[in-house]
């Protein structure tokens, strides 16, 4: 007898002691593999459909973000509104009150059919003298160009040097009564470290190829020479930042010696100094002065990988060599 027939009469013969039908085992147990292998599938499924949804919406938020105008309400469609554009924060290249970003919103606005007014919503202490002139040129230039199209500074808590250098674009600017207003001046700052290095008996090691090359080095004594000349190129931005604001405001400003002498007043006394027309917020200005009370923001979204990027890298590296004194760079502040 084979080894195969013998295997098949030692089964029947157990299924017959224990009383259980024969194959009936097998059956069973096939029908445990079927259920399983069923049940591992449709797990299998379900952890499918939801990371493909996981995915799914992972881009969609990305592509929100990246770009928000796709996905933003339709433009409203109205007989008219006030275009409104925020300055906040540092005046600087890459920020999100740079002439970049700022001009953007400006033209936009202004190309805008309905645009019935123009608001410069100003938050700002200051900073870049370029980025502030590019903004200000850009005002004078699409009022020239919009002659029925008024723009309007609002001032909320600071406008203060480039800040106010923007305002003065305006054809008219209003501020709140505890706003704090003007700071018309330049200044260059940072820090000498030559006693430090001495007493530490740390030598300086500086080479460069030019006489001045290393003007206003940290760890190097101030040569007179070279004070001299910062001081004369800030005193000829103190005059182009002069002549801006007189350009702008005209014989609205008062006979004061100290308007220009880097100091600052509230809102309430920069009225009775020419600085500001009036006190009001934007939504005052709005509905009061332009007659449009409803209000379009045209300020440009913030690209917010490319602010992680700039803050990780390059941007943060610069941030740290302004707070250190170690960037000498001119500032409307």
């Amino acid at each position: 007898m084979s080894d195969i027939q013998q295997d098949q009469e030692q089964q029947s013969s157990v299924s017959q002691t224990s009383g259980v039908e024969p194959g009936k085992w097998e059956r069973e147990q096939l029908e445990k593999l079927v259920g399983s292998t069923l049940n591992e599938h449709r797990r299998t499924r379900r952890w499918g459909i939801f990371f493909k949804f996981l995915t799914f919406a992972y881009l969609f938020t990305l592509l929100v973000i990246m770009f928000p105008e796709k996905f933003s309400s339709p433009p409203i469609k109205d007989s008219g509104h006030t275009a409104l554009i925020e300055v906040k924060g540092i005046i600087a290249a890459g920020e999100a009150a740079g002439a970049d970003s700022v001009i953007t919103g400006l033209r936009a606005a202004f190309e805008d059919a309905n645009t019935k007014g123009v608001i410069l919503r100003i938050n700002s202490p200051g900073g870049s003298p370029v980025q502030s002139a590019y903004i200000n040129d850009e005002i004078t230039r699409l009022k020239e160009r919009y002659k029925n199209i008024p723009v309007y500074a609002v001032i909320v808590d600071v406008c203060a040097s480039g800040g106010y250098y923007i305002a003065a674009a305006a054809d008219e600017i209003y501020a709140d009564k505890g706003s704090l207003v003007g700071s018309i001046g330049v200044l260059m700052n940072g820090f000498g470290f030559e006693e430090t290095m001495a007493r530490l008996g740390v030598e300086r090691r500086l080479l460069t190829a030019g006489e001045h090359k290393g003007i206003m080095d940290p760890f190097s004594p101030v040569r007179e020479g070279e004070k001299e000349h910062i001081q004369s190129m800030l005193d000829q931005l103190h005059q182009q930042f002069i002549d801006v604001v007189k350009r702008g405001r005209g014989d609205r400003l008062k006979d004061n010696g100290k308007l220009f002498s880097g100091l600052f007043w509230s809102g309430e006394e920069s009225v009775r100094l020419g600085l500001v027309d009036g006190l009001g917020s934007s939504s005052y200005v709005a509905r009061e002065i332009i007659g449009v009370e409803e209000m379009v923001d045209f300020t440009p979204a913030e690209d917010l990988f490319e602010k992680l990027a700039q803050r990780v890298g390059a941007g943060m590296a610069g941030t740290l060599a302004r707070m250190s004194g170690l960037g000498w760079e001119p500032q409307l502040r």
